[in-house]
């Protein structure tokens, strides 16, 4: 089992606000956490903050002792709902190891914790160095250590990464186009797991690009056969798929395979919309969107917001003329933080047309009377001749990804939360991010509920 750690970039800034005040003196916070509960990761995402009071603690620049009666608010939300408690504590020197000291206090508190929850389930200690690198380690039951936090993350305009065995990976900004495609990217990478929704048009450009970074774990997930109809669009198939009817995710997998460049890749021939295809989802780093539909985008957003991912979006339009030709070639890319804005309070769709598709899903015959859009909006069209569009924006969607983990651009980040692209006219048009998002903001880092992510569908 490996043990990870989310957090949003706000809630790592107020900690470090917090822990590091400018006297010299150690601080300590705590977090209340969700949890995914996953076959092969635990991870802990943090719902709340609390940070202890500088004025009741007996702080020294090599120790600190904090009354814990400030764990006893968490204890009583954290109850009966499988919360975990997280110990956060600055060390104002650096000093990248916990102390004797550290290791007696663990002890002692989480021995609590644990038989005062009594769910059996572990929670964890952290600490934060000056320049806001964090590392830590998982307790179980009577307060005994089984594992270090095999990752941390911090997700805003940057994807601040520390793992266990190299730190922070998401620091040496200065570094800046030397390190954007070079080896240091190459590392991080090789740390990561990505979830690939859409497996089609652009989902499999994505994938073989990310397979070929280097991303260590590709989950592929897609319900889809490859048609002849779509040869002209999907890489990685052929012929022989169509034929046989094959998965896009097995063809995709096989291609990724054949590579042999080491990747773990799981291909789910499953519709995001199932309990299945959630969890195996929310265990990765980051999230694609590769999808036309609104109904996958949308629980793909809430996905992202519960368990604390980057989600990135790509989509592609065309628009017919009425003549026979197209009067317009564009697409977006969308960088969504949980916490901030969304595809929902962007405008990208409203909720009628969610349940509209939702609608086309459960009850066909009701939904016939809607209209089914595919790329080209206005004219029928099956075989539409769209790679070379489909790789603009799946590379520009790949490159904002890089420039989360290593900023290669010369404007900030926080710039290009969506980048439009209109290509009859060779225009861009980047955004900034907006207001938050007024649905999702509240479920940020709720991780595993009943039913999950709120939705009866998927119990």
């Amino acid at each position: 089992m490996k043990y990870a750690l989310r957090m949003t970039e706000a809630q790592h800034t107020v900690l470090r606000s917090h822990l590091f005040p400018g006297d010299g003196n150690e601080a300590v916070a705590l977090l209340l956490c969700g949890r995914r509960k996953g076959q092969d990761r635990h991870i802990f995402t943090v719902r709340k903050v609390l940070t202890v009071l500088h004025n009741v603690c007996d702080r020294r620049p090599d120790r600190i002792t904090w009354p814990t009666d400030f764990v006893d608010t968490l204890l009583q939300e954290a109850y009966g709902k499988e919360c975990a408690i997280v110990k956060v504590h600055s060390h104002g020197i650096d000093y990248r190891k916990f102390s004797a000291t550290d290791n007696r206090s663990d002890q002692v508190l989480f021995a609590s914790v644990t038989s005062l929850l009594n769910d059996g389930l572990p929670h964890a200690s952290v600490i934060m160095l000056q320049d806001g690198e964090l590392f830590g380690r998982v307790l179980g039951e009577d307060g005994k250590v089984l594992s270090p936090l095999t990752s941390i993350m911090a997700v805003g305009d940057e994807l601040r990464i520390w793992t266990e065995r190299q730190g922070s990976v998401g620091d040496g900004f200065t570094l800046r186009h030397a390190q954007a495609f070079g080896s240091g990217t190459t590392a991080i990478l090789r740390h990561l797991s990505v979830a690939i929704v859409g497996c089609s048009g652009t989902g499999s450009i994505v994938a073989e690009q990310l397979a070929r970074l280097g991303v260590g774990k590709l989950v592929l997930v897609d319900p889809d056969l490859v048609e002849e109809k779509n040869l002209n669009r999907i890489l990685n198939t052929g012929k022989e798929d169509a034929y046989l009817g094959r998965p896009k995710v097995y063809a995709l997998a096989s291609a990724i395979a054949r590579m042999g460049l080491g990747q773990e890749v799981l291909p789910m021939r499953t519709n995001l919309i199932s309990q299945e295809a959630v969890v195996r989802a929310a265990e990765c780093d980051v999230v694609f969107g590769c999808m036309d539909g609104v109904e996958g985008r949308h629980l793909l957003n809430r996905l992202a917001t519960f368990y604390t991912m980057p989600y990135f979006d790509v989509g592609v339009r065309l628009d017919a003329d009425g003549r026979g030709g197209i009067d317009r070639i564009a697409g977006a890319v969308h960088y969504l933080q949980p916490g901030r804005s969304s595809l929902l309070s962007r405008g990208v769709y409203d909720m009628k047309r969610v349940e509209a598709e939702e609608m086309r899903r459960t009850n066909p015959e009701m939904y016939r009377q809607q209209i089914n859009e595919g790329y080209l909006r206005g004219v029928v069209e099956d075989r539409p001749a769209v790679i070379s569009v489909n790789m603009f924006f799946a590379a520009l969607m790949v490159n904002d990804f890089l420039a989360r983990i290593h900023p290669y651009r010369y404007q900030p980040n926080s710039h290009y939360a969506y980048i439009g692209a209109n290509l009859s006219e060779l225009q861009f048009y980047p955004e900034s991010e907006a207001d938050h998002c007024p649905v999702l903001e509240r479920h940020v880092g709720r991780g595993d509920v009943t039913p999950l992510l709120d939705r009866p569908a998927l119990s």
